[in-house]
């Protein structure tokens, strides 16, 4: 893995969406190899229940920047401390189906246990870079959305976890970025816009 092409990357910034919110993508050394931090989110939450993400969440009045969302939506939600980590660079800001703009961080963090919140996060995964970049492990579909069209969504399944929607979206960039991994041209299937996703 390499961060240079993270560190050097100027990302694309989404400024007209109603809402704002931002996330850490943290890497995690583990016995030598770079692993990614991804929390599951609680499935009472109102919003994307039961899924994939990154720590972090929507900016408040009280946060300087959207750095400091992140910083402080970690801490809340897995017990982060902020003095420990180290930011590497920035993904492009995504738009979401619930009008966020969302701007992710990439950061360097410690392998320790980590104590998720159960308000808001069921469980922390740690899930190593070789197993996303593998083929085996990557699939992708298209599909049509009511508000944006086509789009193309992606499939990362690793360990019984499935990493998809906002959250694949900034995997893919993350590791053409810091890996050899490209996304493949062609997409596995089209399917029906009212198929199932899974949860």
């Amino acid at each position: 893995m390499d961060l240079s092409r993270v560190a050097a990357h100027e990302p694309v910034e989404v400024t007209d969406e109603e809402r704002e919110a931002a996330v850490l993508v943290p890497i995690v050394d583990r016995g030598g190899d770079p692993h990614l931090l991804f929390t599951k989110r609680a499935d009472h939450l109102g919003e994307h229940p039961g899924q994939m993400s990154f720590p972090g969440g929507g900016r408040e009045p009280g946060d300087d920047d959207l750095l400091g969302t992140a910083l402080r939506e970690a801490n809340e939600e897995i017990g982060l401390d902020p003095a420990s980590v180290e930011v590497v660079g920035r993904l492009d800001d995504i738009r979401t189906v619930t009008s966020y703009s969302v701007r992710p961080f990439v950061a360097r963090i410690p392998d320790r246990e980590y104590a998720p919140d159960e308000r808001e996060v069921a469980e922390i995964a740690v899930l190593s870079i070789a197993d996303l970049i593998d083929p085996d492990n990557y699939e992708s579909e298209r599909r049509e959305h009511p508000h944006y069209g086509e789009i193309r969504l992606h499939f990362f399944r690793v360990g019984g976890y499935t990493v998809w929607g906002a959250t694949g979206r900034m995997l893919v960039q993350f590791l053409e970025l810091a890996t050899d991994w490209r996304m493949p041209e062609e997409v596995d299937r089209v399917v029906d816009p009212d198929a199932d996703l899974p949860t």
